[in-house]
């Protein structure tokens, strides 16, 4: 998935350009002149978790990652349109083959520590991505058939990457976030104490990690790009979203995440805008496949026939989303709608608790991550309508980061039930690292979903070029995985967030990447 697209979807606020005043939605956004930048500004905004480490190849979590995004860079980004534009690498070829990738990296680049950037610290971080001794669970996304791409310095400013055969999401994959290699080789990566302190070349410097309370970044006044419009940014870790709104409400933050119930009254709020879009989202149940119960695709899918996803999205969402049937979203140019749906049947889903050996049902305990409003909620519901087929269900709420510890744990079985939680998509829609049997325990199949035909086509789907072939794989794979469904897919969100308006810089009006991209041209006004 693309990196910096998910960090920053997770906190419903990103990292802008310029953009006039204009409509969005039944509201006009008024944003600032970028004459009136305060030089000495400084952002604020909420995490909604505790980060866990600040090392892009080693974290998996959306508050780490939100902090990594402005102090790390990649060899490429992407725009507002979500095309791959330069970044550290000034332009790239690809070989007739599709095999050889050549990256032109720039030659203006220093680490924070002053050090200059080169080719060497491209090929450090890959390999170390690749080195099984490294806890990173993006490893799959630079394996191809089981086969690693091989990173070549071809001098100081050139860097090659060989793969096995063409690669569709390679691109992609090549904006992961480049760490230094004079500061991490001949080190334990998964425990330098740079991952709490660390060193990029991105925008913004780290200055303090207060735990629980908030990271600090400040000004890099020798970014490449130019020097950045705030002085710092401060991230408070604000898990529940209620408390971060009335901190927003209050001015102690300059972004908020909107639930459903309140988007009403913060329309009539003033010095405030408003924002609201379709982005690369879904929330989920999801199953630990090793459990008794679970192993059964009978009472999968019986479960899949008691939740009444409209009665979620009515109560929870205020109609802003949309049901989910399929492990990809509508604006994706893979989407496919073409899969099982299980419409709201109880009377099917106890028939089939029946065929599966469980005419009086069972009990589990989902987890759910303390402070989310919205699958906090979801979990009761869901409990409610899971009692009607005679399901007892559990919530278990939790703390993010130790929820994280629970299913990022590289053991089997893992211990969890069941749980609620999302996926933010990248552009890309390989989804090897979610769904291929490999990817457990270490990785990002922590269910333990197993499919031979998924592997497969999922395989294939990384292998084909041609965008029209390559969709015609996904949408079998989309289906093959709602008739399995390890997940019971719930809904697509429409993300709203409110943003201060003493903020410029944002894009109009707001695509699935949200209504700010470049970090160094966020502004508060004086």
């Amino acid at each position: 998935m693309w990196r910096k697209t998910f960090i920053l979807l997770l906190l419903l606020v990103m990292l802008g350009g310029c953009a006039p005043s204009g409509q969005v939605g039944k509201r006009v956004v008024h944003l600032p002149d970028p004459s009136q930048a305060d030089p000495h500004g400084r952002l604020i905004l909420n995490l909604g978790g505790e980060v866990s480490i600040l090392n892009p190849i080693l974290s998996s979590d959306s508050a780490s990652s939100a902090v990594e995004g402005a102090i790390f860079s990649g060899m490429i980004r992407f725009n507002e349109k979500l095309e791959p534009e330069p970044d550290l690498a000034k332009s790239w070829e690809v070989s007739k083959d599709g095999k050889t990738w050549t990256f032109h990296l720039r030659w203006d680049v220093l680490w924070h520590d002053g050090q200059p950037f080169t080719a060497d610290d491209v090929k450090f971080t890959f390999d170390s991505i690749l080195d099984p001794k490294v806890n990173s669970v993006r490893r799959s996304d630079y394996i191809i058939d089981g086969q690693p791409i091989v990173f070549k310095v071809v001098g100081p400013h050139t860097i090659q990457a060989v793969l096995p055969k063409p690669f569709a999401p390679f691109l992609t994959s090549a904006g992961m976030s480049i760490i230094p290699k004079h500061l991490y080789q001949g080190t334990d990566i998964n425990t330098a104490s740079l991952n709490r302190k660390p060193i990029g070349t991105g925008p913004f410097k780290f200055k303090e990690w207060q735990t629980g309370d908030h990271v600090t970044l400040v000004r890099n006044n020798d970014f490449y790009f130019g020097k950045p419009k705030l002085e710092a940014i401060i991230y408070k870790i604000i898990p529940d979203e209620n408390a971060a709104l009335l901190a927003f409400e209050a001015g102690e933050l300059d972004e908020a995440g909107i639930p459903a119930k309140d988007y009403k009254r913060i329309l009539t709020l003033p010095k405030i805008n408003v924002f609201e879009y379709d982005t690369l989202l879904y929330t989920y149940l999801g199953f630990n496949l090793t459990k008794p119960y679970f192993k059964d695709k009978r009472v999968r899918q019986a479960l899949a026939y008691a939740v009444d996803r409209r009665q979620l999205i009515n109560l929870i969402l205020k109609g802003h989303g949309s049901p989910a049937y399929a492990p990809s979203a509508p604006v994706s140019w893979a989407y496919s709608g073409d899969v099982p749906k299980y419409p709201f049947n109880p009377g099917k889903a106890k028939q089939l608790l029946k065929e599966a050996g469980y005419p009086n049902g069972f009990e589990f305990t989902c987890l759910v991550n303390q402070g989310n409003k919205e699958r906090e909620k979801a979990a009761v519901i869901l409990q409610q309508q899971f009692a009607k087929i005679g399901v007892k269900m559990n919530v278990r709420v939790m703390e993010w980061s130790a929820l994280l510890k629970i299913v990022n744990a590289p053991k089997d079985p893992k211990e969890f039930d069941a749980l609620i939680i999302g996926w933010s998509l990248g552009l890309d829609p390989d989804a090897y690292s979610i769904w291929h049997s490999s990817q457990y325990p270490k990785g990002f199949n922590f269910i333990k979903y197993q499919n031979k035909d998924v592997d497969r086509l999922l395989e294939e789907g990384r292998t084909t070029i041609n965008k029209e072939e390559r969709k015609k794989i996904y949408a079998q794979i989309w289906k093959l995985i709602a008739e399995d469904q390890p997940y019971v897919f719930l809904w697509y969100p429409r993300v709203i967030g409110a943003v201060s308006d003493r903020v410029g810089g944002l894009q109009l009006p707001p695509g699935p990447a949200g209504p700010m991209i470049y970090m160094e041209k966020v502004f508060v006004k004086k």
